[in-house]
């Protein structure tokens, strides 16, 4: 079997570079490319052509505009990679009979309430970001190809930048920290992402007719619990001063604050809490709480 991956590089796509590879021929690409293919979002054609000459029978899109607050002012460039590539990579996969997998965000939510969104539950993003990712759902939903779209929240990893590491280097370099109390939701890890997605594919890729209909769709994904940007802060100082980090801001001195304390370009949900119950059914999993997996990232980066 082959597998075409693109943003191979990204937090999460440098995780399915290990979990696909038991499932078959991994082809990994970045925006730039290689080989004459292409895994530009940006470039629509190039996208359509590397898909034929591959002819995978699972696309990973593991790439996106991910910038919130900058889409704000880049509209247009963040609706090119974020719902229109979905459009063409969902078109092309239906054309060839291959499955789709994307990835969204609760940021198609509106925030409002505490209850856990579910799969059923209506859309209604507060910034460009959350609109250009819901518009990617709905091309693929609309295109008819065989798909696993997960929605996640608040994602890291070990590789490249994260709150986590932020966190970190404030609480040293500076006296005093604030931190938003009032944005619930579960980080969730790119390891995790990428072996619960590797799972699904093991499972669907042997379904047909009614069994592959009853699989394909829309899934919520993200770790079990839930805390603040607060609570996450002061668990990654804590499990800091455990391994003996030196710091100048202890966990307890943290200080919450409103989002109203802290504006920004794009609206952020308040509730980012996600139902898996739908995954969990489905797929026979059981979601870790983000508190190990947050522990497990800090014991390779401290």
């Amino acid at each position: 079997m082959k597998i075409l991956l693109l943003g191979k590089n990204g937090q999460v796509g440098w995780e399915f570079q290990r979990s696909l590879s038991v499932l078959g021929e991994v082809v990994a690409l970045d925006r730039h490319g290689h080989d004459g293919l292409c895994g530009d979002l940006a470039d629509l054609e190039g996208l359509a052509r590397t898909v034929r000459q591959v002819g995978p029978q699972v696309i990973v899109n593991a790439a996106a505009y991910t910038a919130v607050d900058k889409a704000e002012s880049e509209p247009d460039l963040a609706h090119l990679l974020n719902a229109q590539a979905p459009g063409v990579l969902a078109r092309e996969a239906q054309q060839l009979g291959a499955w789709l997998v994307h990835f969204s965000t609760d940021y198609v939510f509106d925030g409002s309430g505490t209850q856990p969104w579910s799969e059923d539950d209506v859309p209604a993003p507060l910034s460009v970001y959350g609109r250009t990712k819901l518009e990617g759902e709905w091309q693929i939903l609309h295109s008819g190809c065989r798909h696993l779209i997960f929605r996640t929240s608040w994602v890291y990893g070990a590789r490249g930048g994260n709150f986590a590491k932020t966190m970190l280097r404030l609480a040293r370099e500076r006296e005093q920290l604030h931190v938003i109390d009032d944005q619930i939701g579960a980080p969730t890890g790119a390891d995790l992402l990428a072996d619960v997605t590797a799972h699904a594919l093991r499972q669907v890729l042997p379904a047909v007719g009614h069994n592959y209909l009853a699989q394909s769709g829309v899934y919520h994904l993200a770790a079990s619990g839930e805390t603040s940007w607060h609570g996450y802060a002061r668990f990654v100082l804590e499990t800091a001063r455990q391994a003996e980090v030196d710091l100048s801001v202890q966990p307890e001195q943290v200080q919450p604050i409103p989002t109203a304390a802290y504006p920004t370009p794009a609206r952020r949900p308040n509730n980012s809490r996600l139902n898996t119950a739908k995954l969990r059914s489905t797929f026979g999993l059981t979601l870790p709480p983000w508190q190990q997996g947050v522990a497990r990232m800090l014991a390779e980066i401290l």
